[in-house]
This record gives C-alpha cells, structure tokens and sequence, in this order.
C-alpha cells in the first residue's frame, strides 16, 4: 500500500482558482482534477489547457470522483457555495475517516424550514449558516477539515506573481499538510486555527467588493475607496464575530488582506458586478453575463439577514441589500451612506 507522500492530490472543481491550484500542487505532487463536463477533461487531456490556463503535466484530469478519492487521501475542494453541499453528498460514499480535506470556497450554505426560500425568510440565526468546512462535516465522515483563503487572484497566481494564502484549521496537521504542499518560492502560505473565522472573513469581504465595484463605476477616486475599506472591515469584524469568528482573524491576511486586493481589482467577479451596478445594468443581466459566480450577491442576502437576526446593523451591506434587491440607485446608496451620522471610529478593540 502506498503512503501518503506517494499518492496523488486531489483538487475537486476546474473553475479558475481550482486550476490554479491544482498547477501550484503539481509542481512538487501528481494531481487528480475532477471536472463534471467530459469536454473539461478531453480539451485538458488534448491540449494541456483550462480557462486560459496552461496545465501542468502532473496534472491527470478525471470526471470519476470515486476514482479521485480512491487515489488520493488529501483532497482539495474547491466548487461554487451553492453546489458543495451536493458535490459533498456525491463525494461522502468514497470518503474514509483518514481522508484530510481542505477547501478553496468562499461562501455560505443556508439551512431554511420547510416552504422558505431565501427571498422569504425574513431573519437568519447562525445554526442556519454554514461555513463549507461545517458541510464537509455533516455530510461525510472526514475529521480532518481545513480551508484556504487569502488575496488570491487566479490571474495574478497563475502568472506566478506573489502572493500569499491562509490554511485554517483545528488540527495542526492540516495545517502543515497545506503549506507543505501549496508553499513555494512565489506564494507564502500562513496558518490560523481559528477555522471559522478565517472562513467567514473570506466570504464577508466579497459584500464591500461589491461596494468598491460601485465606487469606481461611479468615477469616484481614492479617498472614497479609502473610507470603504476600512469602514468594510469594521462591518467584517462586527459580521463576523456574530457568525463565530475572532477579531483577530479579520486583520489578517484571510481579512484586511483579501478585503484590500479585492476591493482594488477590477479581476475579481464581485468587483466587477458593482462596477457594472454603478453603469446602470441589471443584476440579471449581468449575473447571466458571468462565467462563474459572483459569490457576494448571495452573501449580502444572507449577512443583511444574519445583522436582522441579532440585532446589528451592517449599513454597507443593508445598503448594499436594497441596491440589489429593493431598487435603491447606486448614487442613491452612496448618498444615503455619506449622511449616515456615524461618529465612533473604532470600538471593538
């Protein structure tokens, strides 16, 4: 029977961050990229490609997730929030106690009651909210959960720019297990075992993104970006602490640190969906338009209603909520928020 340092790595999901990290993982392992479309696997089998990205030759691409799992005891997931629980539920029969998996996802799964919706449900308590490390563990038995989040742009990391990650987990062999595998020469990686928060700031500065998007659309320079990031990242650690994570987390390269590159880059999906807002496009429209998902939309539904539920009051994301999905202007909300009489700067420390 093989070891583990022998066996291949599984990356479950050929999106653009999960082909990027599957060619960071190849560059010292062989890896096992499960794709759901048979045309996903033959053009990177034929033509060592993927979404613009060149893939390495370690790389075997598979649509048999009994076979990656079978072959591989550390798999890395990595699929759009809305789909894991699914992919889990496929994947859970294949999966072993000794299995080590660890996420790239950032993003909530919500448990409504019966004939609710998340357009209906008025309020959400964090027993509804699920983190994808707490999806992992309710639909299978895998013990060994972690998660990866940090400013990670797939173009800036597939062209091998710098850059840096967070693995997060309770156990310090995941934690070992990711930067022995994901570290190299281009890409630091840190660690936190505060897995929950780390999870929680990678999906909340998707919402102040979204926001930053609208800024630019709107011609509006700097000092306005300034005052949302760092406004954003109260909000973040307000949010945050609520759904269960450490303040220190969010001022973190998992939290200031994704908030700041995605907040500045026209790259990243959430971005972009504000800037287009501020152009006066229609949501549908352009979540149609996209080619993966823009995982802030959803988040904004769901934050706004986590704030309703305990009684805080996120004014970027409410704001945001009624932009998306109550009608409010984009120079409106900007308005509103500059007249907001907020005077305390900081009060969590």
């Amino acid at each position: 029977m093989r070891s583990s340092l022998d066996k291949p790595i599984g990356v479950i999901g050929a999106g653009n961050f999960g082909s990027v990290i599957a060619n960071i993982l190849a560059r010292n392992r062989k890896v096992i990229l499960y794709a759901r479309d048979e045309k996903v696997v033959r053009r990177i089998l034929d033509k060592r490609e993927n979404r613009g990205h060149r893939m390495h030759k370690n790389i075997l691409p598979t649509d048999d997730m009994a076979y990656l799992a079978s072959q591989c005891d550390i798999i890395f997931p990595i699929v759009p929030s809305e789909h894991f629980r699914a992919m889990m539920k496929k994947l859970s029969p294949y999966l072993h106690p000794y299995h080590i998996l660890i996420h790239g996802t950032k993003g909530f799964d919500i448990k409504l009651p019966k004939g609710e919706t998340i357009e209906s449900v008025k309020t959400l308590s964090r027993q509804q909210v699920k983190t994808m490390s707490e999806v992992i563990c309710e639909e299978s038995v895998v013990i060994r959960v972690g998660c990866l989040a940090g400013p990670n742009l797939s173009r800036e990391l597939a062209q091998r720019q710098p850059g840096a990650t967070v693995v997060a987990s309770h156990f310090q062999e995941v934690i070992q297990t990711g930067k022995r595998l994901l570290r190299n020469d281009r890409f630091q990686v840190y660690e936190n075992n505060d897995l929950v928060g780390v999870e929680v700031a990678g999906v909340l500065k998707n919402i102040i993104a979204i926001a930053s998007g609208a800024l630019s659309g709107l011609g509006y320079g700097e000092n306005a970006k300034g005052l949302l990031i760092s406004r954003g990242a109260v909000e973040m650690v307000y949010l945050g602490r609520v759904l269960g994570g450490d303040t220190k987390t969010f001022l973190g390269v998992a939290g200031i640190g994704d908030l700041v590159t995605t907040c500045n880059s026209p790259m990243s999906r959430n971005y972009t969906v504000g800037y287009r807002l501020a152009k006066g496009e229609k949501l549908k429209d352009i979540l149609e338009d996209m080619e993966e998902v823009a995982e802030g939309v959803n988040t904004i539904r769901i934050a706004k209603k986590c704030g309703d539920y305990y009684k805080i009051r996120p004014l970027i994301t409410d704001t945001l909520y009624k932009v998306l999905f109550e009608g409010m202007t984009v120079q409106d909300a900007l308005d509103y928020l500059m007249r907001y009489p907020l005077n305390v700067d900081i009060s969590f420390l």
